[in-house]
């Protein structure tokens, strides 16, 4: 880490093979837009980056860098809904189902719509716990959150989960 905020390119280059998967599919899990999920995962890069000598080093790399990529995925869901809002709620932008970024996923497509249906907060503590399986624990120091209110956001999340898909399966 500190040769790649030196400005090795080899090291930046390693950090970043090593993190992007899991930080793209992170954002595209929480967006579900594959070319916002990789613009989000670059600039989670580049500000992780650049707040190198911020970053405690005793810690691993990969959580701090999933609590920027989240939180920019949420501020987007937000933003793209308050969007629709201001233009009357119908305009949705066409996505590509079969995007070439799209990450391999591990379940189903049901799944994936049921998961589109949660909040930004819900869909995002329960792709941290189930789907990148952080502990509730580790999710509240991500998100910096109390961790009654990532258990809540799980429970509430897993709820309407069930509620769409008749059963929960994370």
């Amino acid at each position: 880490m500190r040769r790649a905020k030196a400005g090795s390119l080899a090291d930046f280059d390693a950090l970043f093979h090593s993190h992007w998967p899991r930080a793209y599919r992170a954002a595209y899990l929480i967006v579900h837009d594959a070319a916002a999920a990789e613009d989000i995962a670059q600039e989670a890069f580049i500000a992780a980056i650049r707040a190198l000598d911020r970053f405690d080093r005793r810690r691993p790399f990969g959580p701090w860098l999933h609590r920027i990529v989240v939180n920019r995925a949420i501020d987007w869901t937000r933003t793209r809904a308050l969007r629709r809002e201001v233009a009357g709620g119908g305009a949705d932008e066409s996505r590509d189902a079969a995007a070439p970024q799209e990450p391999t996923r591990p379940y189903s497509d049901e799944l994936a719509t049921a998961l589109a249906t949660l909040s930004a907060e819900h869909r995002a503590v329960i792709v941290l716990r189930h789907l990148l399986e952080y502990t509730p624990g580790e999710i509240a120091q991500l998100l910096d959150l109390p961790r009654g209110t990532v258990n809540s956001r799980l429970r509430r999340g897993l709820d309407q989960l069930e509620a769409e898909l008749g059963e929960v399966e994370p």
